[in-house]
């Protein structure tokens, strides 16, 4: 399934494009900060990237002069009115960069994308009717972009691995499209493992989501302070494929 990586502030046209492309294609969300964008990118590699352009401002080239220059091959749609994609029409001269004028429908957004990355659209709807994913989702949440590309491999053929990079965005991820487990990092900066878990245990409609703990410390004190947030698993840094699938399918149950 192919990946897309959908950048910029998740406003109703954003949520609604996700949803629909979902049945389609593997989605990342990401904010349209340009440090976090490029990171996710350079996790996730995408086969496409989705930018709206609501928000986005003169000093914001410097995201697109990134894709340009690190990912050329990488096929760039944004969403955006005449006036907001002006400010970025440099790019649109080469090929890689393409912008959909607003308002426009999902169904537009779809031949667009299909398009972009070589796509018979009849047959990838017919498909995915046929083979709706119905593997369990598994959210990886870790500050180290190695961390989450190693993980991503280890269980993208069993699992739908979703990722975030902070506790914050892992909310926001678990909000809009739930997991069935998370694996969390317990050393995360700003919002570190622990917090994560306190706000994922303070919504009632969260709060039952199984959360396995990933940490690279194996003293005991610290071993112990984990545990005492009764976690439905830990896992020590770095994780064994076969052991930590059978603890994903041991949260799961």
């Amino acid at each position: 399934m192919n990946t897309i990586v959908m950048i910029g502030k998740m406003n109703e046209l954003m949520k609604n494009i996700s949803v629909f492309l979902r049945q389609y294609f593997s989605i990342q969300l990401c904010s349209e900060n340009s440090k976090n964008a490029i990171g996710m990118v350079k996790v996730v590699e995408p086969e496409l990237i989705l930018i709206s352009l609501v928000g986005f401002y003169e000093n914001d080239k410097e995201l697109f002069e990134k894709l340009e220059s690190n990912y050329p091959d990488t096929p760039v749609i944004t969403i955006g009115t005449e006036s907001e994609s002006n400010i970025f029409r440099r790019f649109y001269e080469s090929d890689q960069f393409e912008n959909l004028v607003r308002p426009l429908d999902n169904a537009a957004v779809l031949d667009a994308v299909c398009k972009r990355l070589g796509l018979n659209k009849e047959q990838l709807v017919k498909n995915a009717v046929i083979k709706e994913d119905k593997r369990k989702k598994v959210l990886v949440v870790d500050d180290n972009a190695t961390t989450l590309r190693s993980i991503k491999g280890m269980l993208d053929e069993k699992y739908n691995v979703m990722l975030a990079n902070s506790g914050m965005k892992a909310m926001t991820s678990i909000g809009k499209n739930r997991p069935d487990v998370i694996l969390l990092d317990y050393e995360m900066p700003v919002c570190d493992g622990r917090q994560t878990l306190e706000m994922i245990r303070a919504d009632e409609e969260l709060s039952d989501i199984p959360v396995i703990f990933l940490t690279g410390v194996n003293d005991r004190a610290h071993i112990e302070a984990v545990l005492k947030l009764r976690p439905a698993g830990y896992m020590l840094k770095p994780a064994v494929p076969e052991k930590l699938i059978k603890a994903i399918e041991n949260a799961m149950q």
